[in-house]
């Protein structure tokens, strides 16, 4: 296939067209590197299949020649990202899903919408499959992923309903994983980060809401295996083991052997008291589950970070060079 990824640059963007070029198909990369890294391509680019543009999805997206596939992923996706970037975060999932939709239906395209479980907000069912509507607060600080996340999944299947585009959505829940970039605000990142620094690892709130964390090579795996199929509609890409955050940072004071302490600070609004897929229609339409133990994940991390050694030093998103540029702007 040809494919065209936005957000290559991304976390989650890279290691997929990593994935794609390993299958064999032609990947056209796209991104405006707002929060993306171009070292993240670096390996992309010794693949003659990889091409990229550096451009603003949120602008009319034009790409010569066919694509099979058009796969949206471009969009800040972390808390201290999208909180910085909010219009821009609030642009990407409306205008950017819309001109990318645009460019599918031109094309006869198969559209793939990157998702989130941050749809599902603070969910009062535990866990959540697809079914549910979700408890989210659109005025509130986190209502701008939020709300962009699940506009971006109404426009998607309207285009399904009304132009009879074949579409995919997956609901990404915490994936980590090498590329991430360590001051990117998640909570795998951030503890890793302290924690080899000798820094207090921050725990906001009492530490008990629970998370469910994927290795991203399990997570990439999931998302191929459904472009892949025929399923239509949202679906759950995740861990189904769920744990405390407090455990989370123990664990990775283990791994690290590191002697810093625990700090709590105050919950910040909106934040989830609970997180857990229900993957049930991925094992059996995908036949799809994760592998890879959080141990062995946050290992195969840690040994990142620990080599990105002052690189992993890196300044706030929107202190970085190159950070606004491009980007849809702050009106």
């Amino acid at each position: 296939m040809r494919v065209l990824v936005t957000g290559a640059a991304g976390f989650l963007g890279s290691h997929l067209c990593q994935r794609l070029l390993d299958e064999d198909h032609d990947v056209i990369g796209m991104d405006n590197f707002v929060t993306g890294r171009p070292e993240n391509m670096a390996r992309l680019f010794e693949n003659r299949r990889f091409h990229f543009v550096q451009h603003d999805v949120t602008n009319f997206v034009y790409v010569e020649g066919d694509l099979d596939a058009v796969m949206h992923f471009a969009s800040p996706a972390s808390p201290i990202d999208y909180l910085e970037l909010p219009i821009q975060t609030l642009k990407v999932g409306s205008l950017g899903t819309h001109k990318t939709l645009g460019l599918a239906k031109s094309k006869g395209a198969r559209y793939f919408l990157a998702s989130t479980s941050e749809v599902y907000g603070d969910p009062l069912v535990n866990p959540q499959p697809e079914s549910y509507w979700g408890n989210v607060n659109p005025v509130g600080p986190r209502g701008v992923y939020d709300e962009a996340k699940r506009f971006a999944e109404a426009m998607t299947m309207a285009y399904h309903r009304y132009h009879g585009l074949d579409v995919r959505i997956v609901r990404i829940f915490n994936t980590y994983g090498p590329s991430m970039r360590p001051h990117d605000g998640r909570v795998v990142s951030n503890f890793i980060r302290q924690a080899l620094a000798g820094e207090p690892l921050t725990v906001y709130g009492d530490g008990s809401q629970t998370r469910s964390f994927c290795y991203v090579a399990d997570e990439i795996d999931g998302i191929y295996r459904l472009l892949m199929s025929d399923s239509v509609g949202p679906m759950n890409i995740g861990n189904p083991e769920e744990m405390t955050v407090m455990d989370l940072a123990e664990i990775v004071l283990d791994i690290t052997g590191s002697a810093s302490p625990i700090e709590t600070r105050p919950l910040p609004q909106d934040d989830p008291q609970v997180r857990r897929p229900l993957i049930d229609r991925a094992r059996e339409i995908l036949g799809w589950e994760p592998r890879v133990s959080l141990r062995e994940g946050l290992e195969r991390t840690i040994e990142y970070f620990e080599a990105l050694g002052e690189a992993g030093r890196e300044a706030p998103v929107q202190s970085r060079p190159g950070a606004s540029t491009g980007s849809p702007g702050r009106a």
